[in-house]
């Protein structure tokens, strides 16, 4: 079965163009060139991949992916900004989009960025483990891979998707250093560099939301000069 996508841009020779060359790849393609008929549609169909505009009519790119990740299902979203100023890919990000391409792009940049979009997908799909073994318990904190949920004892804490994803790959190495590029590069995909704070911003939000005290993590712990870990069972605790 071909991989559907939306393109909610309201530029017709951008759509098309996107329209054609996707088309050409295998892929469904279907257009929106608003933002209000672009939500519209991306909330009441199922899409494998939403490429969407950030300047837009009626409904801007960042309130469209603010609403797409309040949702229950997840979609990858690839955003598009003709946008100079660095605060607009990073709120984009921040808001969970998935990767940015700036204006004016290559086809062939876009249709590579679309194909690895994908491939991470089918990875993270393929690591996603059913039955109870989904489920990872780290003291109080459960975290359901197969349901995206998190408790705290019997607390549920809401988290967006990018949250979750990066909460999730912590705990299923736990002990295990990462630097910031190299988060960037496994919960964010290549085309990031220079990104680092939207990981560091991440890190603050989940200790906010998971961490008796952010101040003092017992979660989420920082290693000074490389990066951060998840704490491994074994690992003495410190007093919160």
């Amino acid at each position: 079965m071909s991989r559907k996508i939306l393109v909610i841009e309201d530029s017709p020779d951008i759509a098309d163009l996107l329209a054609l060359h996707l088309g050409d790849e295998g892929y469904q393609v279907e257009l929106a060139q608003d933002g209000r008929t672009g939500l519209r549609k991306a909330l009441e169909q199922s899409y494998d991949l939403v490429i969407l505009d950030l300047m837009l009519p009626e409904v801007d790119g960042l309130e469209i992916c603010r609403q797409l990740r309040a949702a229950p299902s997840y979609t990858p979203i690839l955003m598009l900004t003709a946008r100079s100023t660095e605060i607009d890919r990073v709120v984009g990000l921040e808001l969970g989009a998935d990767d940015y391409l700036t204006k004016p792009f290559s086809i062939r940049e876009l249709v590579a960025r679309v194909k690895a979009l994908f491939r991470r997908v089918e990875a993270f799909t393929s690591q996603t483990p059913s039955g109870p073994s989904a489920v990872i318990r780290m003291g109080d904190l459960v975290i359901d891979a197969e349901r995206r949920k998190v408790q705290i004892g019997d607390r549920p804490i809401e988290l967006t998707a990018k949250e979750f994803d990066l909460l999730l790959h912590f705990a299923r190495h736990p002990g295990r250093v990462y630097s910031r590029a190299q988060l960037l590069d496994l919960v964010w995909g290549y085309g990031h560099d220079g990104y680092e704070h939207t990981v560091n911003s991440h890190i603050n939000r989940l200790r906010a939301k998971i961490e008796r005290n952010p101040a003092r993590p017992r979660y989420l712990l920082t290693v000074w000069g490389v990066g951060y870990k998840f704490f491994e069972a074994e690992e003495p605790q410190r007093p919160a």
